[in-house]
């Protein structure tokens, strides 16, 4: 985004431009954003033009992170790639306000998503970063909700910490060939983060994070919204209240599990009448067989993350599923099993087998009228085929 573009669009000329490139997008069932930008282009110069329909597009883009508040917000296409949704980033803000801290201060602050939420929580917020357009978006962002708080641009890591009561850091996990998941090839590294951990801090990191990189006083945060592990937050022992936590967000609020959860033995049990698929966030945090105790049942395998139990049980943590049959595991009579039940339309829900499931349904070659779900896994390891319907 060109700097002095996003900053005429402040303005108010740029706003009446603004307001009109919404209203056109918005008036169109199916915008074409090529005509939109046309007529436009008839009273407005294009670079500003192309500023105010970029802003359009990531808005609409933008909804199911931000909801109704992107109406109003600004935004880049990395910068909103990058940022946290709003659900998440509002349970984080929730966690710092309740440690009271007189300030809060975002390390790399991006588009201000985070500032927003921290903003909102009613803490003293401040965020840094160095690239100068995103700092220019965030500052818009708090403006434009009301918010107060600040942005400028700096670098992160050669500022004095010590005024700020908590830190908040995201580091950069793309580099130039893409994403990174080397937590030593985040920016900046981990060597830097461990550090900042040191003190009242929370880092958020990639899901896939190796548990033995983490130091032993933190508390690990895996959180999902709307059944997708979206971030792994490491809270440091100024604010950690336990050691590895499941926090699932969902469309009726907000559920958290411990390691404090855990059963003493994890149990080991045959398939019974109902199956659980755990949340990603339960698995990430190593919380299965705190789920398996939860519905009292077992595990269907030491290695496996799949629950078992002889009753239904609604739990936020899990999905569950009735166990219809067991079906042969092997190919061929799975197939011949399946065309006998009239199956054409087919969910396959695989786990610690070898099989990629758009290839095997391909191969099933199923021509039937009815819908079904197959869970192909290991139960007390040996392989296993599961007729299942979702409860």
């Amino acid at each position: 985004m060109d700097p002095d573009a996003f900053s005429w669009l402040l303005g108010d000329p740029g706003q009446a431009l603004l307001r009109d490139a919404t209203r056109l997008f918005a008036e169109d069932r199916d915008p074409d954003l090529i005509r939109i930008a046309e007529a436009l282009r008839r009273d407005a110069d294009p670079v500003h033009v192309s500023t105010a329909m970029t802003q359009v597009r990531l808005r609409d883009q933008a909804k199911p992170k931000f909801g109704a508040q992107a109406a109003v917000m600004y935004f880049t296409p990395d910068g909103l790639e990058q940022a946290t949704g709003a659900r998440v980033a509002a349970h984080r803000a929730a966690r710092v306000a309740a440690a009271a801290p007189d300030s809060v201060l975002d390390l790399g602050c991006g588009i201000g998503g985070d500032l927003v939420a921290f903003a909102r929580a009613g803490l003293t917020t401040a965020g840094v970063d160095r690239e100068e357009t995103r700092v220019a978006v965030a500052s818009a962002n708090l403006a434009a909700l009301g918010l107060g708080g600040a942005a400028q641009v700096a670098d992160g890591t050669s500022i004095d910490l010590s005024p700020f009561g908590v830190v908040f850091a995201d580091p950069d996990r793309r580099g130039p060939r893409g994403r990174v998941f080397d937590a030593h090839s985040y920016a900046p590294p981990w060597p830097f983060v461990a550090q900042l951990l040191e003190r009242a801090s929370c880092v958020k990191v990639a899901p896939g994070i190796p548990h033995d990189l983490l130091p032993a006083d933190v508390e690990a945060e895996w959180v999902s919204d709307g059944g997708q592990v979206k971030e792994a937050v490491l809270w440091s022992s100024a604010l950690a209240l336990t050691g590895r936590r499941a926090t699932v967000i969902g469309p009726t609020g907000l559920a958290t599990l411990t390691d404090e959860d855990l059963p003493d033995v994890p149990p080991v049990r045959d398939v019974g009448r109902f199956l659980y698929e755990p949340d990603g966030a339960v698995i990430r945090a190593g919380l299965v067989t705190a789920v398996a105790s939860l519905v009292g049942g077992g595990l269907v395998d030491r290695h496996i993350a799949y629950v078992t139990a002889d009753r239904p049980t609604s739990t936020p943590f899990a999905r569950g599923y009735e166990v219809l049959d067991r079906l042969p595991f092997h190919e061929k009579p799975l197939r011949a099993a399946l065309h006998a039940r009239d199956i054409g339309r087919l969910t396959i829900k695989k786990r610690g087998v070898d099989v990629v499931p758009d290839q095997l349904r391909k191969r099933l070659a199923l021509r039937g009228d009815e819908e079904a779900t197959v869970v192909l896994t290991r139960v007390l390891g040996r392989g296993t085929a599961l007729l299942v319907r979702p409860l």
